[in-house]
């Protein structure tokens, strides 16, 4: 069976020349209906005779156009583009293509030939896509949009720091803030500890695709969790990871309104210091909610409280796993940790323990849920000559290594580390702590001093 495309033209045309064969309508009349002459008619009627209603259709079809450039010129024309100009509009191009090359060719064709060459992309493709925007979740306590905002908050006052915002998404309620250092695991898992004690387990996160809360570079047989994602899944709370900052414009929204108010108000009050601005937040969130923050379309808090089995301090850990050797030590971070010889940790030779450093610098060695005593050996600790009793045979070599020690780089620890500036006190200091940079300035030029009427004139003055 044979399936024919043909046009509404060629179908009215076929149905015409039908009824002309079966005796229904004159040659004249079809063609008056048809537009077209009699002779016409008649080549178009001995073409239904001989190959039926395929003969109707147009023979140009599938064909060419007469006026279509060759394959070679068109190759020499986007080559050109390419080269020469891949940045250019085709109207734009088109007039250099003349001015320069002595090759006319229409505008529309060469917008064609750009756009299958990738050179171009059409008026539709340029357009952004509309915004759809999201409703509100329902209850308190379901979705909480978390986000980190870099910002110089106290000015000139004080180093650049980053606040930790935590907004309810169905209230636009500020349910908790954290001035930290910088956007790292252990100040989230801080933060987060200090939300829970606060108002109880929310239902999700909603976050960014920050490399605390995803691992972007997972691997293929990776999950992909990240230590702070795998804290939450042990709590029984989802993280969501937005695909774009409009997405959780909520949070983006109050961060521009704190750093417009918040700054502001912390000057009023001189803030100049993290501990200082820790402990303005909690009324300055009082004040904001009354101003900023919704009724919910329900009226119930889904906020849950811990459960018996659930550990926070367990939970909030940077946790990972490392194997005893026969002398009962593991190496983490360059440090290499000895477990002390008990009926516990003798048994462990081979086996996998947890490393866990918590929020505020604590080391643990688990196994299950004993608690491994150890000592530590630091790998990259430096010779300190005047620790060492002085020794005339050990004088010249300590003073070489000394030396030796000043011309090495710094040695560094693990590269997938986590970053400790908002730990109080850990184990892990730097070899060599940086400078202290000076503190930077906002952008933009200083103020120029107010002059009063008479300095400004004295001035004019002394300059004539």
């Amino acid at each position: 069976m044979t399936v024919l495309a043909m046009s509404h033209g060629e179908l009215s045309r076929f149905d015409t020349l039908m009824r002309v064969e079966r005796g229904e309508l004159r040659v004249e009349d079809a063609a008056a209906l048809l537009g077209l002459k009699r002779r016409q008619v008649f080549r178009l009627l001995d073409r239904l005779r001989s190959d039926g209603a395929a003969g109707l259709i147009s023979r140009k079809r599938g064909r060419p156009s007469n006026r279509r450039h060759s394959d070679a010129f068109r190759e020499r024309i986007v080559g050109l583009v390419r080269e020469h100009y891949h940045d250019f509009g085709p109207t734009l191009a088109r007039e250099y293509l003349i001015e320069r090359h002595g090759i006319t060719v229409s505008c529309e064709t060469l917008r064609q030939l750009m756009i299958q060459a990738g050179l171009w992309k059409d008026r539709d493709a340029r357009r952004p896509r509309p915004y759809q925007p999201r409703y509100r979740r329902d209850c308190r306590g379901e979705l909480i949009q978390v986000d980190g905002s870099k910002h110089w908050w106290f000015e000139g006052r004080g180093p650049q720091s980053t606040l930790l915002v935590f907004i309810d998404d169905a209230t636009s309620e500020l349910m908790h803030l954290r001035m930290v250092e910088s956007e790292s695991t252990f100040a989230y898992m801080d933060a987060m500890a200090a939300y829970i004690e606060a108002h109880g387990k929310p239902v999700a996160l909603y976050s960014d695709k920050h490399t605390v809360f995803r691992n972007n570079t997972a691997s293929a047989n990776g999950d992909g969790m990240t230590h702070f994602g795998r804290a939450l899944e042990k709590l029984n709370i989802d993280i969501i990871c937005a695909h774009s900052p409009q997405a959780k414009g909520r949070v983006e929204r109050a961060n521009g309104t704190l750093q417009n108010r918040l700054v502001k108000a912390m000057r009023l009050e001189g803030i100049s210091t993290i501990a200082e601005a820790n402990a303005f937040l909690p009324g300055y969130m009082a004040r904001y909610n009354q101003r900023f923050a919704k009724a919910p379309f329900d009226p119930r808090d889904l906020h849950r409280p811990l459960a018996l089995h659930e550990d926070l301090k367990a939970a909030m850990v940077w946790r990972e796993q490392r194997t005893v050797t026969r002398a009962l030590t593991l190496h983490y971070n360059k440090m290499l940790i000895i477990l002390d010889p008990t009926e516990v940790s003798r048994p462990l030779v081979g086996k996998r323990v947890d490393v866990c450093e918590y929020p505020d610098g604590g080391l643990e060695i688990r196994y299950g849920d004993a608690v491994l005593p150890y000592r530590v050996f630091d790998k990259i600790r430096q010779v300190n000559q005047a620790a060492i009793v002085e020794n005339k045979h050990l004088d010249a070599a300590l003073a070489m290594a000394k030396l030796i020690q000043e011309q090495l780089p710094p040695k560094r620890r693990n590269l997938n580390e986590p970053s400790r500036r908002s730990q109080g006190a850990h184990m892990f200091p730097d070899p060599q702590p940086p400078a202290e940079e000076p503190i930077k300035r906002k952008r933009g030029r200083p103020p120029l001093p107010r002059l009063t009427p008479i300095e400004a004139v004295r001035r004019q003055l002394e300059s004539m």
